[in-house]
Order: C-alpha cells, then structure tokens, then sequence
C-alpha cells in the first residue's frame, strides 16, 4: 500500500481491490476478498449498511432461527470482513476513470485512490413519498419489501402504495397474511403487466384485495412503539389529487392501517460509473455478463464488478445479494490473479501462454 500527495491536497492510495458499498452484497465480497488476500478497501457510501439496516427483524435469512435485527446482521458481518483483514472505511465513490489502469476512484471529499479493480456493491434506494411520518416510522410497519416483512403483520389491513408490476407483485404476495390488502394508486388504471394486473384483479374478486383508485397517501400516523395506527389518503376523481389540493372535488380522510409498503420502484446508486464503459439499463441498473438481473458478475469493463441491488432489480433479497457479492469477490480474484501472471510475464519478456478450455 502507498499513498503521495498530488494536485490540490488529494492523497492517492492504490489497492489491489475497492469495494463501493458495505451492504450484504458488499460485505459478502469483502469477506471472500480478504480471505484471498486481496486486501479489500470497503467503502460505506451514504447508506452504510444499505436497506437492511432499515428492517428491525429478518426472518428469512438463514442461520437464524429466531431471527435477527438487519444492523445486527450487517454488524456481525462487517466484523467478520474486518477480522480476515478487510478495511472499512467512510466515504462516498463519486467518479471510477476506466480510462487508465490501475483505476482512479474519486472520492466525494475530494480523495483519489488507485485499484487494480472495483465491485460496485452500492446498492439501490427505495423510493419514497417524503410524507409526514415517513422517517419516524420506516422499519416499525413502514416498509419497502414485502418478501421481508410481509409477516409480521397477519391479520391486519395493509396499504400498498403503488400501481405498477412491484405494487401489483407485492399486494398478491401480501394477501397471504393480510385482512386485506388496499392498493393506493394515484391514478384510475394500472401501469403493470397484464398478468400482474389479472392476478390483482382475482383477489379482488375474492375480497382480499381493495383498489383504492385516484388515491394518494399523504402522511403516516403511528409510533416506533405502537408502529402504524392509520394514514391519511387524498382522492380525486380526476387522478393525481396532491396536483389537485385545492380542487373541492379533493376528499382528504384518514384511513385505519396496521402497516404501509412502498412499491414505487427503486433508484440503483450507479452514478458513479455513468462514464465509464460499464452498459446500464435505462433505470441505471449495471448489465452483466450473466445477463440482465444476475448471472456473473463481471461487466463489459474488464476489472469491474457489480453485485447486489445495482444489478439484480427482481430478487433484491439479503440472501440474494450475499451470493453475488461471493461471486463478484471470486470473479474479481480470478482477474487479478491473471493481471498479476499477465504483469509477470511482460516483466520477464515471455509471452503468456494461452489458457486450456479443461
């Protein structure tokens, strides 16, 4: 490890390997990365921890019959990175210049580092209203996945709040442990597939399901002790009723609710690598080589990785991401170890041999 100082105060610091993002996925990796000695630099970004961290119990992850809280996971994972010799550190990636080897990562303070390769495990966040009670009670029965939290809350009325295939997807799913399920969306029609809008349109046939159409929510009531007691929802036959706050065909009432989930899609934290020759989907989401939503991990820039919630939008589950962030540290060790033969060879002026397809 080095470090100089260059133009303007910056302090360069290479790394065979940086980690952006400390999440499931980014900590995964340090852990298989550090353990090959590969000296990972794992860097938190500005939700270290990442979406679990906003889950007060995980049930689903295995290894904990009784469960665990999301920063007790992501704690004892952290410490398990730190003990095989992994380097955490605060800090956002702001820039990766792909243009020259090794990498330069640039820092939102202002500091460069150098790295031989970079996984982008940084995550995608949930997108929300910016309601009242929003902040309060994110995690005591306000969520953003059904699949995580959907259980605890049987038997009681659920709000969804969205209207395209996630919202669809997790009003179905919620129907499992619901009284009932009441859809919350801004406008009079869907905006998912025809399958997920078939399938809500069964269960609310079968009264599991209440569409509560040209609807929104504006504001959460409860505590982090109580959780959810009830939300306060606008309508307008028109659609769109917070453009129409001041219309007198705008009804505001307030509505019973034990929990509130968020489907309204997500932002993937790829900025970073916007000018880079990393290929994105239209939302931002990495494209890899295993194709779109998972598979490897290596991206179309050689040395670069991406694992997690910035490539995989359908799953998006700690399990999930925990094994792209294994396969990512493997991807990414298998191409340092070729870089370091590859740099053997040229020093030494033979030519590489080429590898067997065995």
């Amino acid at each position: 490890m080095s470090s100089e100082p260059t133009q303007e105060g910056e302090v360069v610091e290479h790394r065979t390997l940086i980690v952006a993002g400390t999440g499931i996925s980014g900590l995964t990796a340090a852990i298989y990365a550090a353990r090959s000695n590969n000296d990972p630099l794992v860097f938190e970004g500005d939700e270290p921890g990442g979406q679990l961290t906003l889950t007060t119990e995980v049930d689903n992850y295995p290894g904990f019959p009784e469960g665990i809280s999301g920063p007790e996971l992501v704690n004892n994972m952290k410490e398990q990175a730190k003990r095989f010799g992994a380097e955490v550190d605060h800090g956002i990636v702001v820039d990766v210049d792909d243009s020259e080897r090794p990498f330069r990562v640039t820092m939102k303070n202002g500091d460069v580092y150098t790295a031989d390769a970079v996984i982008a495990a940084s995550g995608a966040s949930a997108r929300t209203l910016g309601v009242p009670g929003e902040d309060e009670l994110m995690g005591y029965g306000l969520s953003t996945c059904a699949t995580c939290d959907g259980a605890f809350f049987r038997d009681e009325k659920i709000v969804v709040v969205g209207g395209g295939d996630a919202a669809c997807e997790e009003a179905v799913f919620l129907t499992k442990f619901a009284s009932t399920v009441y859809m919350v969306h801004r406008r009079d029609e869907f905006r998912a597939e025809d399958y997920w809008i078939e399938r809500v349109m069964e269960k609310v046939d079968a009264g599991d399901i209440e569409v509560k159409w040209n609807t929104e929510l504006t504001e959460i009531h409860g505590s982090p002790e109580a959780g959810v007691d009830h939300v306060t929802l606008v309508e307008n036959d028109a659609g769109y009723p917070t453009d129409k706050l001041d219309d007198p065909d705008t009804r505001e009432y307030d509505f019973d609710a034990g929990a509130v989930f968020y489907a309204i899609g997500h932002t993937p934290n790829t900025s970073y690598l916007e000018d880079t020759g990393v290929r994105m989907d239209p939302e931002g989401y990495l494209k890899t080589k295993g194709g779109d939503g998972g598979g490897q991990t290596e991206t179309d820039v050689p040395g670069i990785f991406g694992a997690g919630d910035v490539v995989d939008f359908h799953y998006q589950q700690a399990i999930t991401a925990g094994g792209m962030g294994c396969k990512a540290a493997i991807d990414a060790d298998d191409y340092l170890e070729n870089l370091e033969r590859e740099e053997s060879h040229s020093e030494a002026g033979e030519p590489m041999a080429p590898e067997s397809d065995d």
